[in-house]
């Protein structure tokens, strides 16, 4: 029995999380239980846990991981302030006049709202409560439209800046290093959050593509299913349109641009996009637009010209033109720290700040709770010999290199019904992604891969997270089967873009090669 002491484990973890117990507190119960029954069975050494406080210090001290509590704040200010029922409605009528005009609206707003946010539940929670009765009013046949709003939510899983690649990013390039120290390198490559990033963006661009065509066919095919918005439904104009459209954009491009060109880390890049979204969410509010457009302005020029023009005004040799310059840029900085203050204000006095930072503790809690848990638990799986049977089933599995991947997917598939993306990222990959990185699989194009597999099984029926995400927020007339009906279609979409993927892999691998 001893042998099957790490099995007996994984099952227990099982059992644990289903059971309705705290993930965290189920992960770390059930490693210290079986460490200290491995111990008393005289098949674990015990002092295998003193590395439990190096593990620790290496997290709290992680530069990338500092990126997730400010990009969950950005998504939390963006949501709490509204400015994510302006764009569905804007887009609404804006394509709302087409067959399947608000199916192509809603995919859109959450292909925007994913590269703003990252959070898949308060997208899809957010969708579900402002797109669905939107488009049950509009005649949408529920099962479509349940499928479309689940689908579109989801898309913060794979789209940039997401949650999910920032811990992958992580896990992936220790896996990685792990792997070239098996392989013999002691010279060893780290991998980049910006490098996942851009092998992000063409795959989730093909995925809302693939969405955009399916809903335009079955538009044409089947229009009752999809009607056109009543005419007597305004149109936006165009001050309109580009007052809702433009500042999340710009707010995109601020954020991923500045890690994908190697201007900002993406912790730094993260701080960039809560304060956009802060000001965002102050011209929302009701700040003044001159004020906000002034203030973020004179930010982006305060970034632009003090990287260009350093000026270190404690040196004793500088010229007048280096104390104009140090004079301008303390100019700047005042005029947008006034906007950041008045927008900070409004957002206080109508307690989008207070939402914001809850929501911000929760997620950034339970996610870092949840490493720190895995951290126990992956020692003490290690310890009883389950990272060498991990690596043997791998490299016995039939049909080499290609078989290991196909049942690892597979594994990883069936896993995300029950676990959510951060406890199957920090216990799980670990284990499986470096024999398969030894095997000759590349890493950032492994990565993607399991990012949109974790997305897939995320809509899977009857367990993936999304639909009960979604089956909390719809309303009433809205059913389970409903539901369920809706997402498979999307889930054959997901099957082909994870296909394409596979066979062109130059789709995820082209980008951080051509940048990086």
């Amino acid at each position: 029995m001893t042998q099957y002491l790490d099995l007996i484990m994984f099952a227990a973890l099982m059992a644990a999380i289903l059971s309705g117990f705290p993930v965290s507190f189920s992960i770390a119960g059930v490693g210290i239980v079986f460490a200290y029954l491995g111990w008393a069975l005289g098949v674990m050494d015990i002092s295998l846990l003193g590395a439990m406080g190096q593990r620790v210090f290496g997290l709290i001290s992680n530069q990338v991981l500092i990126a997730i509590p400010l990009f969950v704040l950005m998504g939390a200010l963006l949501e709490k302030s509204r400015i994510a029922e302006d764009l569905l409605d804007t887009m609404g009528r804006l394509f709302g006049q087409l067959r399947g005009g608000l199916g192509i609206s809603v995919v859109l707003v959450g292909a925007l709202l994913a590269a703003s946010t990252g959070i898949v539940g308060a997208t899809v929670v957010a969708m579900g409560m402002i797109a669905l009765p939107t488009m049950l009013r509009a005649g949408y046949n529920p099962r479509v439209a349940s499928g479309i709003v689940c689908t579109a939510g989801t898309l913060g899983q794979i789209i940039p800046p997401s949650t999910l690649l920032i811990i992958l990013a992580d896990v992936m390039s220790n896996a990685f290093q792990q792997a070239q120290y098996e392989q013999g390198k002691f010279s060893v490559e780290a991998l980049s959050v910006g490098q996942f990033f851009a092998a992000a963006i063409v795959p989730g661009l093909l995925l809302v593509c693939l969405y955009l065509i399916y809903i335009l066919i079955r538009g044409a095919l089947r229009p009752r299913d999809m009607p056109p918005a009543a005419l007597d439904v305004p149109r936006p104009d165009r001050s309109e349109v580009i007052g809702a459209i433009i500042p999340p954009i710009l707010l995109i491009f601020a954020v991923l641009g500045a890690i994908l060109g190697g201007v900002a880390t993406p912790t730094e890049a993260a701080s960039v996009g809560a304060v956009g979204a802060l000001l965002m969410a102050g011209l929302r509010l009701g700040v003044s637009r001159p004020l906000i457009l002034l203030g973020t302005g004179a930010l982006v020029a305060l970034g632009i010209f003090a990287g260009a023009f350093p000026v270190r005004l404690q040196r004793s040799d500088l010229e007048i033109a280096s104390y104009l310059a140090g004079g301008f840029y303390i100019l700047l900085a005042i005029i947008g720290a006034v906007a950041i203050t008045l927008a900070l204000r409004s957002a206080l006095r109508q307690s989008v700040i207070q939402e914001a930072v809850n929501a911000t503790l929760t997620m950034t809690s339970m996610i870092f709770a949840t490493i720190l848990a895995a951290g126990i638990f992956s020692l003490v799986f290690i310890g009883l010999g389950g990272e060498e049977r991990v690596a043997s089933l791998l490299t016995g599995m039939p049909g080499g290199a290609t078989g290991a991947l196909v049942f690892s997917m597979l594994f990883i598939f069936v896993l995300g019904f029950f676990l959510d993306f951060v406890e199957i990222s920090v216990i799980l990959l670990p284990l499986v992604v470096p024999p398969l990185i030894v095997m000759g699989h590349d890493p950032i194009w492994l990565g993607i891969l399991i990012a949109i597999n974790l997305q897939t099984s995320f809509l899977t029926p009857p367990f993936g997270f999304s639909l009960f995400y979604l089956r909390g927020a719809a309303p009433k007339e809205i059913t389970t089967a409903h539901i369920y009906a809706g997402v498979v279609p999307f889930i054959g979409l997901q099957v082909i873009g994870v296909s394409l993927i596979w066979i062109f892999p130059v789709l995820a691998t082209w980008l951080p090669k051509m940048i990086f």
